[in-house]
């Protein structure tokens, strides 16, 4: 059998129904044996970073391996932003990159190339893959693929590169060669019984929903344990993706532009339950020990690293799989008295809502608005995709999620252009069955243009919406906090331009629709309408420069108090500890 044939017939046998690539000599096996199998179809994206993150969003909206090929050397180069991302976000991924013909091969002669588009790829992404291997002998193929597959689907979940010199995809593989599936060892059983003494005598506990219960699997779980605790949650950004913001007992998003009820409730628990949430800076801000004041802290999660590195110590570490661990929280039906907390944190909710925090801070409300109208018109399992930026935060912080819907951005690498190949992805996995909705800057939206033919293409159903204020607002707003206003590089006076979107939708075959605030409220409810009903379209939603996200939590403040900072008497007034721990703010 071709080897090329073999390894299509592999990832049709793991139910992978869809390759992202973009041609190029070194892959041209694969993609011929890919156009003669009747279950697997090649997606031809029109850059190679486009099909890594296709093969992201694919992986991360269907839980089962997202591919993506490219060719040798700048082919290979191309996908390693899209590779990292995966590595960062828990993605399970296989890419496979042509390379040139072992005879070509430099290997250990100190030359820096031999063949044409020569490049060592191993070497290149080993910083940023669970596993990443040049396949030179023939009679390894059967037994690499099923590690590459076992690597990236098992444990912390994550991306798998495989080189593939084309005279070894060109070669034919030995029946004896053939090899049986490789099984992964679990992890131990881990004892409960600290953690459910800790959770019988909590008086405020809190769960935070982190990205790594849907990179497990555990969605279902995770809502039987809260739904059987009826204890109040919070989550991370990627923690969105598997959580019901319309429960009475979620209080919001967490971290550096987090909900200020949410980063209040952080603070003010007696017993934070952590479920596969890596506590980063972005996530607890730069004063950790503001988290869980005098409290306990619980840290599940499945990479042991996470656990012994993380910055937010002293906490109890559970190195586990998130699914047994919820299985068996849930099992113990603990009986608690809510009653005083759960008040204490609806009046926190009701008084720091986003819809309050716009109301007293932010001066121009146009992008919230247009969250709030994504809200109250999207189908009930309608799918998110945000890009990096101000319009990822104002989406985390504005958007609220029905149980069905879904919820995708670049968390861990914050790739600006990631949202338009995602999408595709997503759209691809979920076979066009619902509705996606592009959130994008000006700034993302311009690096990943080349997606926009995808949508008109194949007929995806990808409303694409570009927040246009004409800058990379997030850095402008950083700039005007920290170098006097000097706009380098973010906005026209720095030399930052964007181009005419209307243009750019004709050219790829959609229709565009616009927005700005010289319409008038008519005008806007006409063409919300015409976006709603089309199937695709690109929604040019103008906006002014020196728009704003609040709440920020800034350098060296406590997680409670985000700018615009309360006064001490106002904390003093809302902070619930000021009960228990006199003078806290003093």
């Amino acid at each position: 059998m071709k080897v090329s044939d073999y390894i299509v017939d592999f990832l049709a046998r793991k139910n992978i129904d869809t390759v992202f690539g973009y041609m190029g000599g070194m892959v041209t096996h694969i993609a011929d044996s890919i156009n003669k199998n009747d279950f697997v179809k090649f997606i031809p994206v029109y850059h190679e970073q486009t099909a890594a993150f296709a093969a992201v969003g694919y992986a991360r909206h269907t839980n089962n391996v997202g591919v993506a090929i490219a060719t040798s050397g700048p082919g290979a180069t191309n996908l390693m932003t899209g590779i990292a991302d995966a590595f960062f976000d828990s993605a399970p991924t296989i890419f496979i990159t042509g390379q040139v013909n072992t005879y070509e091969y430099k290997y250990d002669k100190p030359l820096r190339q031999t063949g044409f588009q020569e490049l060592d790829v191993v070497s290149s992404v080993k910083p940023y893959t669970k596993y990443a291997k040049m396949i030179d002998k023939i009679e390894d193929i059967p037994y690499q693929l099923e590690l590459a597959y076992n690597i990236a689907t098992s444990g912390r979940k994550g991306p798998v590169v495989l080189d593939l010199p084309m005279n070894i995809q060109r070669g034919i593989l030995p029946e004896d060669c053939l090899l049986e599936s490789i099984t992964t060892k679990n992890l131990d059983l881990v004892d409960l019984s600290e953690i459910k003494a800790l959770l019988a005598t909590a008086t405020r506990p809190l769960v935070l929903v982190g990205g790594g219960v849907a990179s497990a699997s555990a969605t279902k779980q995770m809502q039987d344990f809260l739904n059987n605790t009826a204890i109040p949650f919070v989550s991370s950004l990627h923690g969105k993706n598997v959580c019901d913001e319309y429960s009475l007992n979620y209080i919001g998003s967490i971290g550096s532009y987090g909900n200020r009820c949410a980063n209040m409730a952080m603070a003010n628990t007696d017993l934070l339950l952590v479920f596969g949430s890596r506590l980063d800076v972005r996530q607890i801000g730069g004063v950790p020990d503001s988290i869980a004041i005098g409290g306990n802290i619980v840290h599940f999660d499945i990479d042991i690293h996470e656990l012994e590195y993380s910055r937010l110590q002293p906490k109890i570490n559970v190195h586990i799989d998130l699914i047994t661990a919820l299985q068996q929280l849930t099992k113990w039906n603990i009986n608690l008295d809510l009653t005083a907390w759960s008040s204490y944190l609806q009046t926190l909710k009701n008084k720091y809502s986003q819809a309050n925090e716009i109301v007293k801070s932010i001066d121009d409300t146009s992008p919230y608005e247009l969250i709030d109208i994504l809200n109250r018109n999207t189908e009930t399992d309608a799918i998110y995709c945000a890009d990096v930026g101000q319009n990822q935060m104002w989406s985390m912080q504005m958007l609220k999620l029905k149980i069905q819907q879904n919820f995708y951005t670049s968390g861990g690498l914050g790739s600006m252009g990631c949202c338009l190949p995602l999408s595709i992805g997503i759209s691809f996995a979920d076979k066009c069955k619902r509705s996606i909705y592009a959130i994008c800057g000006d700034g993302g939206f311009h690096m990943s243009t080349q997606s926009l033919l995808l949508i008109s293409q194949y007929n995806l159903p990808i409303k694409v919406i570009v927040i246009n204020n004409k800058s990379l607002g997030m850095i402008t707003q950083f700039q005007e906090l920290y170098f006097d206003n000097v706009t380098i590089g973010t906005n026209e006076q720095g030399g930052y331009l964007v181009p005419d979107l209307e243009f750019m939708a004709k050219s790829y075959g959609l229709k565009y629709l616009k927005y700005d605030t010289t319409d008038s409220k008519s005008s806007i409810k006409n063409k919300i309408t015409d976006f709603f009903n089309s199937r695709n379209c690109l929604f040019e939603y103008v906006i002014a420069e020196d728009c704003r996200v609040y709440p920020k939590l800034e350098y060296n403040q406590p997680i409670y108090n985000p700018s615009p900072i309360l006064t001490n008497d106002e904390l003093e007034a809302n902070m619930y500890l000021n009960k228990i721990i006199p003078n806290l703010l003093h």
